[in-house]
């Protein structure tokens, strides 16, 4: 059996530090917890960074900077995943809807990606999802999409592409046969988002039987559907990710000490199964990074 990658997503945009107040927010936080996950297990740590005055999600250069060398610092083995998910997020105008609204992000997809061409991890995330979600429309165009993932490949980064439906695994099949996704593929499956797939075991069965040949892929699960869809995952055969962009509870009523605590949880739940956890160098072969 290949062993299993798993992956740590350290703070996301979504959740905010009134829901849980150790929530890494500064560069010098999310490092840490970064640090500290792949301390514990995680071979790939996914990143975002936050404006720390607001601490809502940011596009920062600066921030990203800092925060990336911090890791490097201390560790140059972790395999770095920075998001490209920023600038997607459409809000319509109460007064007339084809306006953004003050809360949009919406940009051109350079600018999402300059992070990536300038700091050159060895992967990053490259969403397929148009849809509904939170107070916000996130939009994926094909024509965007083409365009981020060509400047991706051209930095010799590896696109983790994460799909939230599968309407977006019919788009990733279409940009595979034109030649703009590159086999092998490396898939996310986010489960649980409000109006995308559900986080149960016949939606990860079906999306698992729309993967293009030999995709490498994982799955994971929304907030208290985290270990379920996790175990799901590796029963199917798939990779794992926890962390608290997604859940922000070790169990059902208690808030999680940290990231290194869910990625502690995780090892031991894939070793119960009678798993073992990639290491980074494993990783790497796995995904042909």
């Amino acid at each position: 059996m290949t062993k299993t990658i798993l992956t740590c997503a350290v703070t996301g945009n979504l959740t905010n530090p009134e829901m849980h107040p150790g929530l890494p927010i500064t560069p010098e936080q999310i490092a840490k917890a970064a640090l500290d996950a792949a301390s514990a297990g995680a071979s790939i740590v996914h990143l975002h960074v936050r404006d720390p005055e607001t601490a809502k999600g940011s596009m920062e250069f600066a921030l990203y900077d800092e925060m990336v060398t911090r890791i490097r610092e201390k560790n140059t083995d972790v395999i770095l995943n920075l998001t490209t998910g920023e600038g997607g997020r459409f809000v319509p105008g109460k007064e007339d809807p084809k306006i953004a609204a003050e809360n949009s992000t919406l940009c051109r997809p350079e600018l999402r990606v300059s992070h990536i061409e300038k700091l050159k991890p060895e992967l990053c995330t490259l969403d397929l999802n148009t849809m509904w979600s939170g107070q916000a429309t996130v939009i994926n165009s094909p024509e965007n999409l083409k365009i981020m993932a060509e400047r991706i490949y051209a930095a010799g980064v590896k696109p983790e592409i994460e799909v939230f439906n599968s309407s977006d695994l019919h788009l990733l099949n279409h940009f595979v046969a034109e030649g703009v996704i590159k086999n092998p593929v490396m898939v996310q499956m986010v489960m649980g988002v409000r109006f995308g797939a559900p986080a149960n075991s016949e939606t990860m069965v079906y999306l698992k039987s729309q993967l293009p040949e030999n995709a490498v892929w994982a799955a994971f699960g929304i907030g208290r559907m985290e270990y379920p869809m996790l175990a799901q995952s590796y029963v199917l055969g798939g990779h794992v990710r926890v962390g608290m962009e997604d859940n922000l509870y070790i169990k059902k009523g208690e808030l999680c000490r940290d990231n290194a605590q869910l990625v502690e949880k995780a090892v031991h739940i894939v070793e119960e199964l009678g798993g073992q956890i990639a290491s980074t160098d494993e990783a790497r072969q796995i995904l042909g990074l």
